[in-house]
């Protein structure tokens, strides 16, 4: 099973909208995750503990980023964003194998930027 989560062990069942920056040698990249009033600001789930980052978990093992804001609106939490950072190829690889996987799981596709 490929999952996202906020606190270990509490699946995140919001899907997100990733979008991917790449260097132009390919050996550096960004995926910024974004998603829309996910599980984890829902009421009462502050008594599962604080979001020490993003977990992405898979077969292969676990990424994860502590790069984790909130976004607000009329001061109440709406969006949470998460900017994983991929530093050479081979990290670059990994993150894709994730990614296959979560997005077949999760029916997601992928759309080129123009």
């Amino acid at each position: 099973m490929t999952v996202i989560q906020f606190i270990k062990g509490i699946n995140e069942t919001v899907v997100a909208d990733v979008s991917l920056t790449r260097s132009r040698d390919g050996s550096k990249g960004t995926a910024t995750f974004r998603f829309n009033n996910p599980d984890i600001l829902k009421s009462g789930m502050e008594d599962k503990g604080d979001i020490t980052g993003m977990y992405l978990k898979d077969d292969e093992g676990e990424l994860m980023t502590r790069d984790v804001s909130a976004k607000f609106i009329n001061g109440k939490p709406q969006a949470i964003e998460a900017i994983y950072i991929i530093k050479s190829p081979q990290e670059w690889d990994r993150f894709m194998r994730f990614m296959e996987k979560y997005a077949n799981e999760n029916k997601l596709s992928f759309t080129k930027a123009k």
